[in-house]
């Protein structure tokens, strides 16, 4: 029996924390039709859809930190955090797609990419939903102890607001020391 893993990443733009990837294996029993991607969706409808997804799937977190964003780039990063969710999974899938246009060193898996995969998949955007969830929900935390920056609300993404909130309240460790326009503050 083919077993089919959908991966996807979240995070990458972000001025703030760990990059986060999801791996899912779809139960056939789940409505297929309700999965879209992640950001056509509302926040409300996207934590419902994490629940149903988690209960009716096999699903893996990866992370990379913002110390391994700052040393081997956010795309090595993005990919690294992919292979972490890949490997994770309970059962070894026959095919991983994987969103985007580039994929990770992963020996022996059978790995396609599929550009835009997250609006045509219906594994890779139960992976979206996953993997957004699971860092806003990350996120969501930090923003208690930092809660100038807005990130409950822009994810640690380079809006008025969290910039504003930069110049005023000064660079945290969360944020990544690499990227335009905290590189340019330091």
């Amino acid at each position: 029996m083919k077993i089919l893993a959908g991966v996807d990443e979240v995070g990458r733009g972000s001025l703030i924390g760990p990059v986060y990837a999801a791996a899912v294996i779809l139960n056939d029993s789940i409505n297929k039709k309700l999965l879209k991607d992640s950001k056509s969706l509302t926040k409300d409808k996207r934590e419902k859809l994490y629940k149903y997804i988690k209960e009716n799937s096999i699903w893996a977190i990866g992370q990379a930190s913002i110390k391994e964003i700052e040393k081997i780039n956010i795309l090595h990063a993005s990919l690294l955090a992919m292979k972490r969710a890949i490997l994770k999974l309970k059962k070894k899938p026959s095919l991983v797609l994987i969103d985007g246009n580039k994929l990770p060193n992963l020996k022996n898996y059978n790995l396609k990419y599929v550009i835009k995969g997250d609006q045509k998949i219906s594994s890779i955007s139960a992976a979206s939903i996953i993997a957004k969830v699971s860092r806003d929900k990350f996120i969501t935390k930090l923003s208690k102890e930092f809660n100038g920056y807005g990130w409950d609300t822009n994810s640690g993404y380079g809006t008025k607001e969290h910039l504003k909130a930069i110049k005023k309240f000064g660079i945290t460790k969360y944020h990544r020391k690499t990227f335009s326009p905290i590189c340019d503050l330091l």
